[in-house]
C-alpha cells in the first residue's frame, strides 16, 4: 500500500489532508516492509509515521521509548484519535491485562521502555504474536556518540534480529553524521534506509549571551517575549530559585519542574503549562519531551546545554506552530569548567566523543558568524552564510584580535602558580594591589599591572573565550590552569579572535519581531482569544486545541462574516467549524 493510498485514513484518523515534509517517504518505506532511520526535526510529526501504519496494517506496532512521561503523553493522543494503544511500564496497573490484549490481537500500538523490551519475558510475548513493526523512538540513545546515550538501547539488536521479517523504524530529531552512521549499524539498518529531513527551523531566532546576572537577563528577555515559555536550568534547586525570581520580576505565572517533585505536583505543573497562554516553566532538561504544545514562544537556557544536539532538541520545543519564536542561551566560563571536570568521570571510550561535543558548543557560543549556519553545518547541511534571524546576523559583532592579551593572561596564570581564580589573575594584570596579592609577592611579578585601559575590560570575556577553546581549564578548587590548547596560544601558534563584548541590550532591542501573539494590539484578536479560553475550558482542552493563534490573527484580519468564509481560514476544519464557528462569528460581528 502506497502512502497516497493512506490519505483517506490520514484524514479520518488524524484530520490531516496531506503529509508533511518527509512523512510520506517514511510511511511508504514502513508499508513496504523496509528498515528505516528517519531523522526529522522536532515538530515534524515523527509519531505519525508509525501511528498511521498501526491503524493501516494488521498486527500491533511496538514502540520503544525512553521516558514514561513521553510514552503516556503519546498514549493519550493515540487513544484520542481512536487507536487501540497501551503501555507496559513500571507505573501501569493493568500490566497483565495489557499483555493479554496483545496476545489476543486487541492492540494497534504498544509502548515499552528499552530496559523492559530487552528482557526474556518481553521476547516471549513477541514470540506468542509477532509485531507488525518495531519503532525505536529517540534512536540517538542507541549511539555512544549520541547526546543521550542509554546502554539499554544498545541491547535491542538481538530482539530485532529475532524477527527478521518485521520492519524496524528508528526515529530521532537530532543526530550528526557520526551518530547517524552508528545508529544504522547498531540497529541493523542499511545505509539506503536513511531518510534525512532538513534541520532548519527558520521561525526560531537564536541568541547567545555571556551570563552576567541570569535572573535579570531572563526577566528582560521574558518581558520582551509574551506567551508561554520554558527556561532550562542546570539543577533542580536552580529551577526553584529561578522560578521565584522570575515570578517576582515579571508578574507572570512561573512554576518549577524537576524529577525531585512528587508525581502529582509534576503532573499539575505540566497540565497548567499546557493549558496556559502565558505560563512559564523553569525546568531541568527532561521537561518538554512528548509535550505537544505548539504555541511555546520562547525557550531559554540559564546555563550551557549538554551538547549541540541537546540544544537543538530543546530549542525545537519553541514555535512548533510555525509562528516566530526565540531561543536564548546564557553561558559562563564555569559551565565549561564543570563540563570538562565531568569528562574525567566517564568511561574512557566516551571521553573523546563528549570532548568533541563540548568543543562544538564552544564554537557555537564564541562564533561571530551566523549561529544557524554553524548549527546546520554541525548536522551535515550546507546552509547560506547568513540566515538573517540570529543575533550575529541581526547585530553583527565586531571581531577583536586578542592574541597578545591572551598571552598576557596565560602568562599571569602561569606565573601565579596556576591555582588562583579569574578575579585574582585579573587584579594582578591590572595592578590592583591588595593584602592577598602582596602577601604572595604577586605585586613583584613582571605581569603585575601589565594590562590597562581598554584592554582591562576584555579580561573577563577573554577568560570565557579561552575556557571555551580549552586554552584554560580549572583546578578542583576553581583556580585557573592551562588547558590542552594553552601552550599553543602562549607560543603564538594559534591566533585568538573574539567578539567585541556587546553593549547592554535593551528590552526593545531584544524583542523578537512578530513573537508576540498580538503584535499590532488588535482588540478583536484579544476578544477572540478570550472566547477561545472559555470554549477550551468548557471542552476540557488546552486553548490551542480550539484554534492556534495564527488562525485567530487571520480571523481578526480578514473578518469573515459567514461560516463559509470562516471555513477558508487556515486551521479551521469541518469539525471545529461545526463546534465553534458560530461563537467566533458572533465575536467578529461585535467589532
Amino acid at each position: 500500500m502506497t502512502a497516497d493510498a493512506l490519505l483517506p485514513l490520514l484524514k479520518s484518523t488524524f484530520g490531516f489532508d496531506a503529509f508533511r515534509g518527509k512523512q510520506a517517504e517514511v510511511v511508504a518505506r514502513v508499508m513496504a516492509g523496509e528498515h528505516t532511520l528517519a531523522v526529522m526535526p522536532t515538530g515534524a510529526g515523527k509519531s505519525l509515521t508509525y501511528q498511521l501504519p498501526a491503524v493501516a496494517v494488521a498486527g500491533c506496532v511496538v514502540v520503544v521509548s525512553p521516558l514514561i512521561a513521553l510514552m503516556h503523553d503519546q498514549l493519550r493522543g493515540a487513544r484520542a484519535a481512536g487507536i487501540r494503544a497501551a503501555s507496559l511500564t513500571s507505573v501501569d496497573a493493568d500490566f497483565a491485562d495489557t499483555r493479554q490484549a496483545y496476545r489476543d490481537g486487541q492492540l494497534d500500538l504498544l509502548y515499552i521502555a528499552p530496559e523492559r523490551a530487552t528482557g526474556e519475558g518481553f521476547r516471549a510475548l513477541m514470540e506468542a504474536r509477532a509485531p507488525a513493526l518495531f519503532a525505536i523512538d529517540e534512536a540517538h540513545c542507541v549511539s555512544e556518540w549520541g547526546h543521550d546515550f542509554r546502554p539499554d538501547y544498545r541491547l535491542l539488536r538481538p530482539l530485532l534480529d529475532a524477527f527478521p521479517d518485521v520492519p524496524r523504524l528508528a526515529l530521532t530529531a537530532t543526530a550528526d553524521k557520526h551518530t547517524r552512521e552508528d545508529i544504522l549499524v547498531q540497529l541493523g539498518i542499511a545505509a539506503e534506509g536513511l531518510v534525512l529531513a532538513g534541520f532548519d527551523r527558520p521561525n526560531i531566532r537564536y541568541r547567545v549571551s555571556p551570563r552576567i546576572g541570569a535572573a535579570k537577563q531572563l526577566a528582560e528577555f521574558i518581558a520582551a517575549n509574551p506567551g508561554p515559555g520554558i527556561v532550562y536550568c542546570p539543577t533542580r534547586d536552580g529551577t526553584e530559585r529561578m522560578a521565584e525570581k522570575l515570578a517576582a520580576a515579571t508578574g507572570r505565572p512561573v512554576a518549577a519542574y524537576h524529577a525531585g517533585l512528587d508525581a502529582e505536583r509534576r503532573a499539575q505543573v505540566q497540565h497548567d503549562f499546557v493549558a496556559s497562554e502565558d505560563g512559564i516553566v523553569t525546568a531541568t532538561v527532561a521537561f518538554g519531551m512528548g509535550i505537544d504544545k505548539p504555541d511555546v514562544r520562547f525557550v531559554a537556557h540559564a546555563g550551557l546545554p549538554k551538547s549541540i544536539e541537546s540544544y537543538y532538541q530543546e530549542t525545537g520545543r519553541a514555535g512548533r506552530d510555525g509562528d516566530p519564536a526565540e531561543a536564548l542561551m546564557l553561558w559562563g566560563a564555569e559551565d565549561f569548567a564543570r563540563a570538562r571536570m565531568r569528562l574525567g568521570e566517564l568511561p574512557e571510550a566516551r571521553v573523546a566523543g563528549e570532548r568533541a561535543r563540548l568543543n562544538a558548543l564552544g564554537a557555537l557560543v564564541e562564533t561571530v558568524e551566523c549561529r544557524r549556519a554553524l548549527l546546520l553545518r554541525h548536522f551535515g547541511e550546507t546552509p547560506p552564510e547568513r540566515c538573517g534571524n540570529c543575533d550575529n546576523c541581526l547585530e553583527p559583532p565586531s571581531q577583536i584580535d586578542a592574541t597578545v592579551l591572551a598571552q598576557k593572561l596565560l602568562s599571569a596564570v602561569y606565573r601565579t602558580g596556576q591555582s588562583y581564580g579569574a578575579g585574582h589573575v585579573e587584579a594582578v594584570l591590572t595592578g590592583r594591589s591588595d593584602e592577598r596579592i602582596v602577601s604572595r609577592g604577586h605585586d613583584k611579578l613582571s605581569v603585575f599591572g601589565l594590562v590597562e585601559g581598554e584592554e582591562a575590560r576584555l579580561i573577563k570575556p577573554l577568560v570565557r573565550t579561552l575556557m571555551a577553546r580549552e586554552a584554560l581549564s580549572t583546578t578542583e578548587h576553581g583556580g585557573l590552569m592551562f588547558g590542552p590548547a594553552g601552550r599553543a596560544v602562549m607560543k603564538g601558534e594559534v591566533p585568538v579572535l573574539m567578539a567585541e563584548p556587546p553593549a547592554r541590550r535593551t528590552k526593545r532591542a531584544s524583542r523578537g519581531e512578530g513573537a508576540a501573539a498580538n503584535p499590532v494590539g488588535d482588540p478583536l484578536f484579544e476578544a477572540l482569544r478570550a472566547t477561545r479560553r472559555e470554549l477550551a475550558a468548557e471542552a476540557g482542552v488546552p486553548p490551542y486545541v480550539v484554534f492556534h493563534d495564527a488562525a485567530l490573527r487571520a480571523m481578526a484580519s480578514e473578518r469573515p462574516a459567514t461560516l463559509a468564509e470562516l471555513a477558508q481560514i487556515p486551521g479551521v476544519g469541518a469539525r471545529k467549524l461545526e463546534a465553534w464557528g458560530d461563537a467566533f462569528l458572533a465575536v467578529i460581528r461585535q467589532f
